[in-house]
């Protein structure tokens, strides 16, 4: 039988420098993980990627970080062989690499679109990609999508609308990738006590999604908590191997489908 657990294991995280990603870093460290990478986007994360290091360095594995920009395929290779090269072949690959933008279609350029398409999308699609040729066998892919997938609602269409493709990703992907052992999936949390969720809602918005979960009022901020998001991402890279081509909404009630 194949091991599915952390123990041992080498981990690439894109966007992995702060918020989700880096708690996911510092979680899987804590559990066992042999070395991880770290991806971050720009040199304004820099600080961040330097401290989640530091933070996996502390916890007993190596860590190592890398600055590209995964909008561009090449980029994405770069950021698999490089990860090869500096601590191996990864068993586990997480993007949580995202952008929001909360507007109305109308006023929506094409600049705009092609830049969400680019950063939700296109990025997304090139990891799994890349993931696909370079995990291990028994590996685990987990994306990072959004709750609002399941949500009928107005002004996310370039947001929601350029996350969606990556449940499709995903479905192809495990069923290309599972003659290997790997094990494809899609996560979906609610709003998120982070600063990716404030700059785009307005203070009624930000009220309103505080309420809006079946179990909102057991949240400390309302909010959906990093920190109960994290668990089930280390289940599903580990002994939840057995679900896969999934997208798995984890919000305490905000949406479902």
């Amino acid at each position: 039988m194949a091991d599915h657990s952390i123990q041992g294991k080498t981990v690439l995280i894109a966007g992995g420098a702060k918020n989700l990603g880096g708690l996911i870093a510092r979680d899987l460290a804590a559990h066992g993980a042999r070395a991880v990478a770290i991806h971050y986007n720009s040199a304004a994360s820099k600080a961040d990627a330097d401290q989640t290091v530091a933070a996996v360095q502390a916890a007993g594995a190596r860590a190592v970080a890398f600055q590209a920009d995964l909008t561009r395929a090449a980029a994405v290779e770069k950021l698999f062989a490089d990860t090869i090269a500096a601590v191996g072949r990864p068993d586990i690959a997480i993007n949580t690499v995202g952008k929001v933008l909360k507007k109305p279609m109308v006023e929506i350029s094409e600049a705009e679109y092609d830049d969400m398409t680019a950063v939700n999308a296109k990025s997304a699609f090139f990891f799994l990609k890349e993931a696909g040729r370079h995990l291990n066998d028994h590996g685990k892919a987990c994306t990072i999508v959004t709750s609002l997938l399941g949500a009928f609602t107005p002004f996310y269409a370039a947001y929601e609308g350029t996350k969606a493709p990556v449940e499709h990703f995903t479905r192809a992907a495990s069923k290309e990738f599972g003659d290997r052992g790997i094990s494809v999936t899609a996560v979906g949390p609610g709003p998120m006590d982070t600063p990716f969720f404030y700059p785009a809602e307005g203070a009624d918005a930000v009220a309103y999604h505080k309420t809006a979960a079946a179990l909102s009022k057991f949240s400390k901020t309302g909010l959906t908590d990093i920190q109960d998001v994290v668990p089930f991402i280390r289940f599903l890279v580990s002994d939840g191997w057995w679900i896969t081509g999934q997208t798995i909404l984890i919000n305490g009630g905000y949406t479902t489908k």
